[in-house]
C-alpha cells in the first residue's frame, strides 16, 4: 500500500492509499491502538471487488475537520466509510455531518454516539442522525440492544450483523469485506 502524510494544523495522520483507480473508495477508521495493518486483509478482500481503499492509519485526533482534509487532499469527493471501536464513533460522527459526501456506513464495536452504550455512557448526546444505508455489526464488544438502538438514527436502510469476535477486523476479515462490498454496491 501506498502511505501519504496528510497535515490539517498541527495534526498529522499517515494513509494507506491501494486498489484500482476506480470511483468507489471505502474510507477505513481503525479502534484506538490498532496497528497500522489492522485492514490489510480486508483492504485486499475490498480490492478483489474493484474498491480503492483509504485506510487510515491512527485515529489518534482524528475528528471530522481531519476526515474532510484527508479526503479533499486525495480528491475524493464522496466515500462508502467504515470504522471499528473508535474508528466506528468517527464515522458516526462524520457521516452526521456530510450529508452528499458519504455513501454508507458500516461500523463494529459502538453504536451511535447518541445511544447509552453497555454501561449507559452516551458519547455524544447531540450527535445527529445519519441519512445514509447503515450496517452495524454487533461483535463481543457491542450487546445487541445497542445495536438495535443505534437505528433510531439511521434515516435510511439499517441492517444488524452479529459476529461473534473480538476484533473484526481481524478475526472476521471475510464478513467485515463482504458487509462493505454489500453497501458500496447500487442494487
Amino acid at each position: 500500500m501506498k502511505s501519504r502524510r496528510i497535515a490539517v494544523g498541527d495534526r498529522e495522520w499517515t494513509v494507506r492509499v491501494d486498489g484500482p483507480e476506480t470511483q468507489h473508495s471505502v474510507l477505513l477508521l481503525p479502534d484506538a491502538g490498532d496497528p497500522p495493518d489492522v485492514f490489510d486483509r480486508v483492504c485486499a478482500r475490498l480490492h478483489n471487488s474493484d474498491l480503492r481503499t483509504i485506510a487510515v492509519e491512527t485515529i489518534d485526533r482524528l475528528d471530522t475537520t481531519g476526515v474532510y482534509a484527508i479526503l479533499d487532499e486525495l480528491g475524493v469527493p464522496w466515500v462508502n466509510v467504515a470504522g471499528r471501536g473508535a474508528g466506528a464513533s468517527v464515522a458516526w460522527q462524520v457521516c452526521a455531518t456530510g450529508f452528499g459526501r458519504f455513501i454508507s456506513l458500516v461500523v463494529a464495536d459502538r453504536g451511535h454516539p447518541a445511544v447509552p452504550d453497555a454501561e449507559g455512557a452516551v458519547l455524544d448526546p447531540d450527535c445527529r442522525a445519519v441519512e445514509l444505508p447503515t450496517t452495524v455489526l454487533v461483535t463481543k464488544a457491542l450487546p445487541r440492544s445497542v445495536a438495535d438502538t443505534s437505528g433510531r438514527y439511521v434515516y435510511g436502510e439499517f441492517r444488524v450483523v452479529g459476529v461473534d469476535v473480538d476484533n473484526v477486523a481481524l478475526e472476521a476479515d471475510h464478513e467485515l469485506a463482504t458487509e462493505i462490498v454489500l453497501r458500496t454496491s447500487l442494487w
